[in-house]
């Protein structure tokens, strides 16, 4: 039998005038992996050429151009670098480092391995996603063949986005790409959507497998696996190895709940979580073997080898010098995971029918009756379980899947029309400004046109209000949600106190400042006065205030001045605020008129007549009128008559003023 790669038309081409292909690495089910030369810079890459059933599939080549961008921006120790990317003669290609190595599945053939080498391979791998995840890329196919080990103990992880731009490819053939089944995320398979909460689960069942040998999951077709994934709870790995310690098996259950929101959220907090579990078992961080056999360590927890499920155990590995993409080299026999397309149809195998009668038995005729009743009874099995197991596939693959259509500019209707026509659900979301649209039709739509979801999924529709205001909106009696979204969506900051009021209901807008009509400016921050309803407050002392010092404290504590009111007072200057009604200290409800009480002076009294009195006599007239007595005697004398008074008598003086008399 002729080896193919001696006839690949590719090998010696020069792809873009540059990258000449040397030899074949690895082939797969979406690609061929190469070694190549890069001629203007003299150096050895890995040249990735895609599958000409994808290449040719509707706008492959501008996907995989997209997200062969994306990856080429990540620049990381433990990402496998992205040089170029182009098309040429209908090869669609990826220029990629050259990793000379082996992957991390040639390491499992081999069983599991110590937890400190699980976890120094993870740290690499999570440290990678980390920095993936931070530039909003998600890789969707972790798995061992696209963890790299260098011959250099480097970790690096291969085929950032590639996985994404085949689903996309896929969508609208006969089956779609959900990543390696065994370490694919529920969410994936149920949704066919994925963020970083997804590698943080396929990264959860490799840490599963690297302590255990296995990941958690076997079966005989992708479907089954799949199904698994959705339905069942990741086991613990100690009921593989109940030698397994609790911080690492406690961990890998929590990185692979079912539910994402249970999960850490991205592979940062993943890889913090897996550094407290090495600092509470004081693993030590180890080499990355770079060949022969690895089992666990002299003195580990766990054992060099475990026992396989039937029909997983692992097969020998031959001896490799490059890996990329997560491809095995030629000379490796298998691929345990390859990357899971749900088939449309998958037919069990017929069994042979014997050519040769025995030489005894029933006679020619009804041996010949029975072998056509096996024939069909077969048949007809054959045909139950290929729609059954076709259903499935048509099902995961093309068959619930729909393409959001562009309804941007669509009258509200006609948008939820033409929603249901694609088999999708709408929903109004929340009205937004928009200059390119005209009030009342759809401004954008979450998901965007042309993105790939579930049939029966919903479609939020966002309705334009038309262009942005340039004033500050009167959202008085808004909610505050209402409020808050209206004026952030005019760039505006907005900030919200809360204050009693008898007039706006509770939760209800009061008043802004600035006000409603005050020009927006750029970076403008808004303070938005919520409602709490009537409240009550204590009427503070004011007493001695000017009127309006102690109208505006009034005020501060939700308190309305309703007037002034002049009133005599013996204590308090004349202008100056005397007291208040209702009176200081007490309680009442916020918004509750207060009267001021304005000092006129002290109280007006009319000087008596004790001119010819015995000073005993006019001291205790004085007194009884109200007034204070100063005595002097003209001659210094204590006793006598009075000759003199000020003030003069039947004038009007302060009550409590002071009348001096004279005695001779």
């Amino acid at each position: 039998m002729v080896d193919s790669t001696l006839t690949d038309p590719l090998l010696g081409a020069v792809l873009d005038g540059r990258y000449r292909v040397d030899a074949v690495l690895a082939r797969g089910g979406m690609s061929i992996v190469y070694t190549g030369t890069d001629l203007r810079l003299e150096r050895p890459v890995a040249v990735k050429v895609m599958s000409p059933a994808l290449a040719g599939t509707g706008d492959f080549a501008e996907k995989f151009t997209r997200e062969a961008r994306s990856a080429a921006r990540l620049s990381h120790p433990n990402v496998v670098s992205v040089y170029d990317q182009g098309s040429d003669h209908g090869h669609t290609f990826l220029i990629m480092e050259l990793v000379r190595g082996r992957t991390l599945r040639d390491l499992l053939r081999h069983g599991p391995v110590s937890p400190a080498l699980a976890v120094t391979i993870m740290e690499s791998v999570l440290s990678a996603l980390a920095a993936a995840h931070r530039a909003g890329l998600v890789h969707r196919d972790i798995k061992p063949e696209n963890v790299l080990l260098s011959v250099d103990g480097a970790v690096k992880v291969a085929d950032f986005g590639l996985a994404r731009a085949v689903a996309q490819a896929s969508a609208s053939q006969t089956a779609v790409v959900m990543g390696t089944v065994a370490y694919v995320a529920p969410e994936q398979v149920s949704h066919g959507l994925a963020d970083a909460r997804s590698d943080v689960y396929s990264a959860g069942i490799l840490l599963y497998e690297l302590l255990t040998g296995a990941p958690p999951y076997h079966g005989d077709h992708a479907v089954s696996v799949a199904y698994r994934h959705v339905h069942d709870d990741v086991p613990p790995p100690s009921a593989t190895d109940p030698r397994i310690q609790a911080p690492l098996d406690q961990l890998t259950v929590r990185v692979t709940r079912r539910d994402p929101s249970a999960r850490p959220a991205d592979a940062a907090a993943f890889l913090a979580e897996l550094r407290a579990a090495r600092s509470a078992l004081g693993l030590p961080t180890v080499a990355i073997p770079t060949s022969g056999e690895v089992g666990a360590e002299p003195g580990a927890t766990i054992p060099a080898t475990l026992s396989h499920p039937a029909g997983s155990q692992p097969t020998s590995s031959q001896p490799t010098s490059s890996h990329l993409g997560g491809f095995p080299l030629r000379g490796s026999p298998d691929r345990p995971h390859p990357t899971a397309m749900l088939p449309a149809a998958m037919l069990p195998e017929a069994q042979a029918v014997p050519l040769l009668r025995p030489l005894t038995g029933p006679p020619p005729y009804t041996e010949q009756q029975r072998y056509r009743r096996r024939h069909r009874i077969g048949l007809a099995v054959v045909l139950a379980v290929g729609l059954v197991v076709g259903s499935i596939g048509w099902w995961y693959g093309t068959g619930r899947w729909a393409t959001v259509p562009a309804v941007d500019g669509m009258a509200r209707q006609s948008a939820v029309n033409t929603l249901a026509k694609a088999g999708l659900k709408a929903a109004i979301g929340t009205a937004v400004y928009d200059d390119g649209h005209r009030s009342g039709t759809v401004a954008r739509t979450d998901p965007p046109a042309g993105h790939q979801v579930i049939l029966g999924h919903t479609v939020t529709l966002h309705l334009s209000k038309g262009p942005a205001p340039s004033t500050v909106p009167d959202v008085r009696g808004d909610r505050r949600a209402d409020a808050v979204d209206a004026l952030a969506s005019l760039g505006l900051t907005v900030r919200v106190t809360q204050v009693p009021d008898n007039s706006v209901s509770p939760g209800r807008v009061t008043r802004t400042f600035p006000g409603a009509g005050s020009p927006i400016t750029p970076n403008m921050s808004i303070t938005l006065y919520l409602s709490t309803g009537p409240g009550r407050v204590r009427i503070p002392d004011v007493t001695g205030q000017d009127p309006d010092a102690a109208t505006a404290t009034l005020r501060d504590v939700g308190l309305v001045v309703s007037g002034q009111q002049q009133q005599q007072s013996d204590s308090v200057p004349a202008g100056k605020v005397a007291g208040t009604d209702p009176a200081a200290g007490k309680n009442v409800d916020a918004g509750s008129s207060v009267q001021l009480l304005v000092s006129a002076g002290a109280t007006s009294v009319t000087v008596p007549l004790v001119i010819g009195m015995s000073r005993t006599a006019a001291v205790e007239r004085l007194k009884k009128a109200g007034f204070a007595v100063n005595v002097t005697g003209l001659l210094g004398q204590k006793r006598g008559t009075v000759f003199s008074q000020d003030p003069p008598p039947f004038t009007s003086a302060p009550a409590g003023s002071t009348v001096t008399i004279g005695l001779i």
